[in-house]
């Protein structure tokens, strides 16, 4: 069972942004191991993918220098998955969105929850690994305790909107202007998308989590509509008047 005195806790800085791991089993040897080889995965992640890097292999492939096959396999992964994103949001998520190849969107999300797996697969049960605010949890935080995540209001700084509980598996990805600005672009128009303040999503892992919550996002209005078609997946809006809205089974998650 979790036991929060032996949490074996540790931050990175890497992909532009801070991870954090949160461990609530007994830290073996096996579970320390793993999270050295998660916190490796997170750095070849952002060597392969970073569109920051000059050399990265994405940064590479969009300047035409080499070809798809002349990547690590995790490109064509990672394209594949930006493909299947793109067509379940019908191309409101978009790897294209500023006319370059940045899959970025999903990159952060399936990073996070692959370092996650790697734990798990060590025999970690009971985890939070959080990647810039988008978090993926298993387990539970202690002994019959639920890991709350607390969201942040993007128009009332200091103020939360929702804390998000769950004793099981999930994922909780937020996308806004609060901490960024507005940095999602309509992939139709071009333009960044403001039609809502943030959209908060939670769903089975984070990979899609997080990237739907960026196609929602992006798509404004007709968003709630769509994901209320997505299996396991609930969501919390907040648009820029300070209204909101959520989708009818979120509040089995959030306040």
């Amino acid at each position: 069972m979790p036991d929060t005195a032996i949490a074996l806790r540790h931050v990175e800085h890497v992909m532009g942004t801070v991870f954090s791991f949160d461990i609530r089993d007994r830290p073996t040897p096996a579970i320390r191991d793993a999270l050295a080889a998660a916190v490796h995965h997170l750095h070849r992640v952002d060597a392969v993918f970073s569109t920051y890097r000059a050399d990265s292999h994405i940064s590479r492939l969009d300047r035409g220098e080499i070809r798809l096959k002349d990547c690590p396999p995790e490109v064509h992964e990672v394209l594949s998955l930006c493909a299947r994103a793109t067509y379940a949001s019908d191309g409101w998520f978009s790897i294209v969105p500023r006319g370059t190849l940045d899959p970025s969107g999903l990159v952060k999300g399936w990073a996070t929850e692959a370092a996650s797996r790697i734990l798990h697969d060590a025999g970690a049960r009971h985890t939070c690994v959080n990647g810039g605010g988008d978090v993926q949890l298993r387990g539970q935080a202690g002994p019959g305790t639920a890991w709350r995540v607390g969201v942040a209001h993007p128009l009332r700084p200091g103020e939360l909107v929702t804390v998000v509980t769950a004793g099981h598996d999930l994922a909780v990805a937020t996308s806004g202007t609060a901490e960024r600005g507005a940095h999602i672009v309509d992939p139709h128009s071009g333009r960044p998308a403001d039609a809502l303040a943030s959209l908060t999503l939670v769903g089975p892992g984070l990979t899609l989590t997080d990237t739907y919550a960026t196609a929602a996002f992006a798509r404004g209005e007709g968003a709630q509509a769509w994901l209320e078609t997505l299996d396991g997946y609930e969501a919390l809006a907040v648009l820029p008047d300070g209204r909101e809205w959520r989708t009818p089974g979120f509040s089995r998650y959030g306040t």
